[in-house]
């Protein structure tokens, strides 16, 4: 068995895609002003735990903030439901983590936070201070942290340790790319949106489309990465702003698959529907396949763990939501 070095500590979330916000949209400030009167209002209960109406409109600034995405109540109303499931999934990674008996210090999240700042040249004291300027709460961002943090030690734990890559995977991965010269790969990032049952269809649909409309804004495109960070459900997507890496064809679902060959390097697809999911791609690059860029083997034993560890996380978390008591009251 091969020895793996893959999923260093990478605990800190780029999700933040923070030169954002020094340019936060005035209306964002405007509107968190207007609804500072805080309510605690339950939105939700997971297991033993409250989601507050204000939990729900701390974290819709905090992501329209970041992603660069302009204020407006129709955007609110369309992201209202994805804030709802992502808070619900940050309980739920917390709740394991407790049971877990993984611990997150204080000390950890400052450090975060710290880093944080730091991607945007500010003091942790500066970047606090402008999070209290634009109405944002800074708990919402703690507890983020805290959930990440603490998710990051779970996979670790519990997750890496079952994930094996064997000397046969690896020769097996470069047979196939070594009969694919000649073809040609492309560098793409997604969005990835989850239908999780049939009463999210519309609003995941209406998601996608605004989404879409603002990336393809002719007067003031949002970044592709800084709002794939904020909504794509993909592990990892906040690390990576969507980047999904160099995709052949076959590689995904055919209704996606299909979409790659159409488009130029920088363009954006349309939304595209899979099962249970819709989609949003941008190719970056695309090229030959040839010798040179054959991975090495200790490249290609990193890749296909860190394909198993990304599968294998998506499945605990899904089965920890399907397990957990959820009562969505708004």
């Amino acid at each position: 068995m091969v020895r793996m070095t893959y999923m260093r500590s990478a605990i800190l979330m780029t999700m933040l895609c923070l030169s954002i916000w020094g340019i936060m949209p005035s209306s964002v400030e405007a509107s968190a002003k207007k609804s500072s009167g805080r309510t605690m209002a339950i939105a939700a209960i997971v297991n033993e735990d409250a989601i507050t109406q204000s939990d729900i409109q701390d974290r819709l600034f905090l992501m329209i903030a970041s992603s660069g995405l302009p204020d407006s109540p129709d955007l609110r109303h369309r992201v209202m439901p994805q804030v709802m499931e992502g808070l619900i999934e940050e309980r739920i990674k917390i709740q394991e983590a407790q049971r877990l008996k993984i611990e997150v210090s204080d000390d950890e999240i400052g450090k975060a936070f710290k880093t944080i700042a730091e991607q945007n040249k500010f003091t942790p004291e500066q970047f606090a201070d402008i999070l209290k300027r634009q109405g944002i709460n800074k708990s919402t961002l703690d507890h983020q942290i805290r959930a990440q943090i603490g998710w990051t030690k779970i996979v670790q734990q519990q997750i890496r340790p079952q994930i094996t890559v064997s000397p046969n995977d690896v020769t097996a991965r470069k047979s196939r790319i070594q009969e694919a010269l000649g073809r040609t790969e492309y560098l793409v990032s997604e969005i990835f949106l989850p239908v999780d049952s049939p009463a999210q269809e519309a609003s995941v649909r209406q998601l996608a489309d605004k989404l879409m409309s603002e990336l393809q804004n002719p007067k003031k495109p949002v970044p592709f990465s800084a709002v794939a960070a904020q909504f794509s459900k993909s592990p990892g997507a906040e690390e990576k702003g969507g980047s999904i890496g160099w995709i052949q064809q076959g590689q995904l679902p055919s209704e996606i698959d299909q979409v790659l060959p159409t488009l130029q390097e920088g363009q954006i697809s349309s939304v595209i529907k899979g099962a249970n999911s819709y989609h949003i791609l941008q190719l970056n690059k695309k090229r030959e396949i040839s010798g040179e860029s054959i991975p090495s083997d200790d490249d290609l034993l990193n890749q296909i763990g860190l394909e198993r560890l990304t599968r294998a996380q998506a499945r605990y978390l899904q089965d920890l939501k399907a397990a957990a008591f959820i009562d969505r009251r708004i």
